[in-house]
């Protein structure tokens, strides 16, 4: 305890001089830097006839509004001035650096399309957008409205999947003092173990694109230690990109086959990466990255002394150090839309391609417990928009090549499709496979009521082949109670299995369905970027001891 009090004070006083420091580049900015109330929005299409004239950004004006719109008789009330004047607003100075532009470049729509992505990527933004609001003999003033979230938040959470409870308290802030900087002090429990962790996250370390990311667990079965400095490629057109991260894991983990755990073992995991990259910068709607660098990855297992359980098996134990270069391909094209994942908020859709490859050599003779060619790729791409149908297909493959053969091979594929219906009702399917060959014993799949199959135990089947489809008919509503929760609905069929060889030697021939139905309710006044589900799911296979109906209660990123 003396330890994590001790660790609270460093990172709250490293927090008040990055707040100084924010405070100081704000005055510099001053000159460029104005805030403004809304103007008008030119059409699209005048945006790119002042770009082909060549015109030329003059004065950037920061419009950062509060969490609620006073001027909204609808929440001009008491409770909501006073959550205005107990909010730290974002600082201009906070969101002019993250803009791609400055007074002087010519004006580029794409640079202004960025701009607004990234800072509604924030977790502390509830809304942006990056326009032209005047003219002037070819010099064009661009407008930064942003609206701000609550981010100070006592953490308070009780979630239930898959049979299992899992409880979180303490507190939260993900834009401290206005500086974006993230800081967490918090609790947790779950099936596997208990948890008091400190998490710091500075993605704009000195005002610049470093991020510093440091994280520290006191578990009930061990510790979690990371830490990471990294500049990344922060936009399409970055030419630069450099880090290194340093992690130390030590955990009980476990076995489970229909649900129950069936043995344990301790799993000691040391991870360190450094790397630089680099790239010529946005062409033609496509940017090239390059990346070289060097990769430390130790685990050791062993049998967990202290367990109740019979003794199972054991994973062996690996130990890579190898240098790697990587490639990645990503297509500019994006689109805009409301009520897919989220429900009545700008959602920043990813529709073009996406390639990704990385190839490692780890020698014996550098230090490695073998020689192996280490190789991981992965693609995506997009098609069709968010107001008729969209298809996005992922897959990723990652494996070992080895003198005995392949090891550790995984493919993992999905598909993802949405159909529009109308504005409030929306169809998505998804199919989700995984192939696996001589997997690690902790890389086998699983599946069950934490993992997409709502109706049955957490790790109802184990295996190394796994597919899941899911059928959701989506309903979003414009209930907007207290003028913070979004309200929607879901009915859904999930249909799945896991088969192949599994550390637990037993058979998944099965076929398991289940069906159901769920709220979701998301706040869009908090920083915790999190949506609620509430979902009754019944089991129509499986063993007769499952429950006919399971209940969840979870939080998750998208609907």
């Amino acid at each position: 305890m003396f330890k994590c009090l001790s660790l609270i004070r460093i990172i709250v006083a490293a927090a008040m001089v990055l707040f100084a420091a924010t405070a100081y580049s704000a005055e510099l900015s001053a000159a460029t830097v104005t805030t403004a109330p809304f103007g008008e929005t030119p059409n699209p299409l005048d945006i790119r006839m002042l770009e082909s004239s060549g015109a030329v950004i003059g004065q950037v004006r920061i419009a950062n509004n509060n969490v609620f719109d006073l001027d909204n008789p609808e929440e001009d009330k008491a409770l909501y001035r006073f959550a205005n004047r107990a909010h730290i607003k974002t600082r201009p100075a906070v969101i002019h650096q993250q803009l791609l532009f400055v007074p002087g470049d010519r004006l580029s729509a794409q640079a202004l399309e960025e701009s607004e992505r990234l800072i509604r990527g924030n977790r502390y933004i509830q809304s942006a957008s990056v326009r032209p609001v005047s003219v002037n003999n070819g010099v064009v003033d661009v407008e930064v409205a942003t609206s701000d979230v609550w981010t100070l938040m006592p953490k308070l959470a009780v979630s239930r999947s898959g049979g299992t409870n899992k409880t979180a308290f303490g507190v939260k802030d993900t834009n401290l003092f206005g500086t974006g900087i993230e800081l967490e002090v918090a609790f947790k429990s779950d099936v596997d173990r208990d948890s008091s962790s400190i998490k710091y996250v500075d993605r704009h370390l000195g005002n610049s694109w470093y991020t510093l990311a440091a994280y520290v667990a006191d578990n009930s079965d061990g510790q979690t230690q990371y830490l990471q400095l990294e500049q990344p490629f922060y936009s399409l057109d970055s030419r630069t990109s450099h880090g290194i991260s340093v992690m130390s894991n030590d955990e009980v983990e476990s076995f489970y086959d229909r649900g129950d755990r069936v043995s344990e073992y301790r799993h000691q995991e040391k991870n360190s990466r450094l790397f630089v990259g680099w790239s010529d910068g946005l062409q033609n709607r496509y940017t090239r990255r390059y990346v070289v660098g060097l990769a430390f990855e130790q685990h050791d297992f062993s049998a967990f002394d202290d367990s109740t359980l019979a003794a199972g098996p054991v994973p062996a134990n690996r130990k890579f150090f190898y240098p790697y270069v990587g490639f990645e391909l990503l297509e500019d094209e994006f689109e805009k839309a409301t009520n897919h994942e989220q429900i009545g908020r700008v959602e920043d859709r990813f529709l073009g391609t996406r390639v990704a490859a990385s190839l490692g050599f780890a020698s014996s003779a550098a230090g490695s417990d073998r020689d192996a060619l280490i190789f991981n790729t992965s693609a995506q791409t997009g098609f069709g928009n968010s107001k008729g149908s969209s298809l996005l297909l992922a897959a990723d493959l990652g494996a070992r090549f080895e003198g005995s053969g392949v090891e550790n091979l995984l493919l993992d594929t999905s598909a993802r499709y949405f159909k529009r219906q109308s504005d409030k009702r929306l169809l998505y399917v998804s199919l989700n496979a995984s192939y696996g060959q001589s997997l690690d014993l902790d890389q086998h799949l699983q599946l069950g009521g934490d993992s997409g199959l709502r109706g049955y135990p957490l790790r109802y089947q184990s295996g190394d082949k796994r597919a899941l489809l899911t059928v959701e008919q989506r309903y979003f509503t414009d209930w907007y109670p207290w003028r913070l929760f979004r309200v929607g609905g879901a009915v859904f069929f999930d249909v799945g299995r896991v088969w192949g060889d599994s550390p637990v030697q037993r058979s998944n021939s099965e076929l398991l369905r289940d069906v159901g139905f769920g709220l979701r309710i998301g706040n869009d006044r908090s920083g915790l970027g999190r949506m609620t589900h509430i979902d009754i799911a019944m089991p129509l296979d499986g063993d007769a001891q499952i429950e006919d109906l399971q209940f969840l209660v979870s939080t998750k990123k998208s609907f």
